[in-house]
């Protein structure tokens, strides 16, 4: 069985998979940005007619950023599910970048609505974006200072001998991801679509991303329960659980409107960056401690 659930995951999530995987992202992007100017072109010069909310997808040239943008954040979820087997802190620097992805989009979307306008009102226009654009870069720094912290960082968890065990059931929970994830991803395209057809079909940061990190979510506490079975180190599990604490943090910022959720974006950032650092000065203080009784040991 755990030879079974190695080859699945090396075969969709292995380092070869994720290279051809990219490149098709890549590639979707390109033709899915071209595709979307061409509609917009379209829709410009009446050759076709689209009404309701999807409307809003042609209304300016910068609308045909959203797609790209689309497929690279599907693509970063998948990025985040090959992670899941290898650390807690991979995964969550991955949550980060998605969160920093989707405040992105959002801003171009506004960006297009707002070039349409006549003129523009401080407190609800300019106001918010000014606020989207302090969050985009709280997320940016999060994320970078975040990897350069984990990186640097020591690894010193203590685990049982048996740890092959928990990372093969990591493998087999990642890969239970990814198949909920193709069919969430499939099920919500197939949802808007029918809306287009019946005159909606409005697009939000909810669509998708709020299933999936509710999904998220559970997962994390899932492996977080597991972990249990094989830490012996109380630092790595509160840890562990701020983190699961940060995650649910960015669920409640997709679900919410305005300038809360730019708060709690940046929110869960901060919290992620804290956490992360408070471990890294805890593990050397820790460190020199030992050092300082090792000399004592051998002065004595």
């Amino acid at each position: 069985m755990i030879l079974v659930n190695g080859r699945v995951f090396e075969f969709f999530m292995g380092d070869s998979s994720e290279e051809k995987i990219r490149k098709l992202a890549i590639i979707f992007a390109v033709v899915g940005f071209f595709v979307h100017i061409l509609l917009w072109a379209l829709y410009r010069t009446e050759k076709i007619a689209i009404t309701g909310d999807a409307s809003e997808l042609v209304s300016s040239p910068l609308s045909a950023l959203y797609t790209p943008f689309s497929i690279l954040l599907v693509y970063e979820v998948y990025q985040l599910i090959r992670t899941i087997p290898e650390s807690f802190s991979s995964s969550v620097g991955k949550q980060y970048e998605i969160a920093t992805l989707l405040v992105v989009r959002d801003i171009l979307k506004r960006l297009s609505e707002i070039e349409n306008t006549e003129g523009w009102n401080f407190s609800s226009d300019l106001g918010f974006l000014l606020v989207e654009c302090a969050a985009f870069l709280a997320l940016l720094y999060t994320s970078l200072t975040y990897f350069k912290m984990s990186n640097s960082s020591e690894k010193t968890e203590t685990m049982a001998d048996d740890i092959a065990i928990f990372i093969e059931a990591k493998r087999g929970i990642a890969n239970a991801m990814l198949i909920i994830f193709l069919i969430m991803a499939t099920y919500s395209l197939y949802s808007w679509m029918g809306a287009v057809q019946e005159g909606g079909g409005s697009v939000s940061r909810i669509i998708f991303f709020l299933d999936f990190f509710t999904l998220l979510i559970l997962t994390d506490i899932l492996i977080l329960l597991i972990s249990y079975w094989f830490y012996t180190d109380f630092g790595n599990l509160a840890r562990n659980t701020g983190f699961v604490l940060s995650t649910v943090i960015i669920r409640v910022a997709i679900s919410s409107e305005g300038v809360s959720s730019m708060i709690l974006f940046t929110l869960s950032g901060l919290l992620g960056i804290a956490i992360l650092r408070m471990f890294i000065l805890n593990e050397q203080i820790v460190s020199q401690n030992s050092d300082r009784e090792n000399m004592m040991e051998v002065e004595a």
